[in-house]
């Protein structure tokens, strides 16, 4: 991997992880659309997925250090609840993850272009119909409880499909249900932390294993990589918190209807 494919592989990933059109989606159209038959090396995408965790914990840092403030504090409080919601909002994804993460990713593999098409297509109009419906829907006021953690997490597991944004899918999901569109994006923004560092780690206890295969990547392009991934992925995340507050994500849900509409035409015509 060249070091410019790296920068381009980072911007995309920092971008459409908190941008509410679909990383895994979009990594796969950008590949189709230019040729390429290899999927990312291992290595490289642990280090952009940590990038952008970083990215986020650097965004909410008051909030982060509130929380393990109010953890250490051993009693029930704002900090201990809202982590216990994290942790609810956490279960459906990772029965996911452990269930069909293979059957998952078969759909996008290069030799499966025209069914990855079709499948990131349709998803991709699933999350424009999310983001729509949100759009219209007037402002819940309530704050996170278990109920939306619960909504929420399987709204976020669902969106292990490729083409289904998970920061869409999330902040719809808390929008439609009543969360205040504040809480909605912190909450779905600080939820995905350790979901991130879990993938880390199951992807780098694969490579440990010898159950995963890691290709030579450039030391100089996972650099690159990581802090393209960083930046833009900092960017992002402070950008969606304020479209979020601005209720201006009905413009990402025409994108992804087009984007959507797009890929299925061209799995037809391939």
């Amino acid at each position: 991997m060249s070091i410019f494919e790296a920068i381009i592989l980072g911007i995309i990933q920092g971008l459409t992880e908190f941008l509410p059109v679909s990383s895994s989606g979009h990594l796969f159209l950008g590949q189709a659309l230019l040729g390429v038959q290899s999927d990312e090396p291992l290595l490289f995408t642990i280090i952009v997925h940590f990038a952008t965790a970083l990215s986020t914990i650097v965004v909410f840092r008051k909030d982060i250090t509130q929380i393990v403030m109010d953890l250490f504090q051993f009693k029930k409080n704002e900090g201990s609840t809202f982590s216990l919601f994290i942790l609810i909002s956490m279960i459906p994804a990772v029965i996911v993850g452990l269930k069909l993460e293979d059957a998952i990713d078969s759909l996008t593999r290069p030799e499966n272009q025209t069914l990855g098409l079709f499948v990131v297509g349709s998803c991709l109009l699933v999350t424009a119909l999310l983001l729509f419906f949100s759009h219209f829907r007037s402002e819940g006021k309530k704050t996170v409880g278990v109920k939306h953690a619960i909504i929420v997490g399987i709204a976020q597991a669902i969106a292990t499909l490729p083409g289904i944004s998970r920061s869409g899918a999330t902040i719809a999901t808390g929008l439609i249900t009543g969360l205040t569109r504040e809480n909605a994006a912190r909450f779905s923004f600080l939820m995905v932390i350790p979901l991130i560092f879990g993938v880390m780690a199951k992807k780098g206890l694969d490579i440990f294993q010898g159950k995963a295969m890691v290709e030579d990547t450039n030391l100089f392009a996972l650099f690159a990589g990581f802090f393209a991934a960083f930046i833009s992925g900092w960017i992002a995340c402070k950008w969606m918190i304020s479209i979020v507050k601005k209720a201006k994500l009905s413009y990402f849900a025409i994108y992804c209807l087009v984007v959507g509409l797009l890929a299925i035409g061209s799995g037809i015509w391939s």
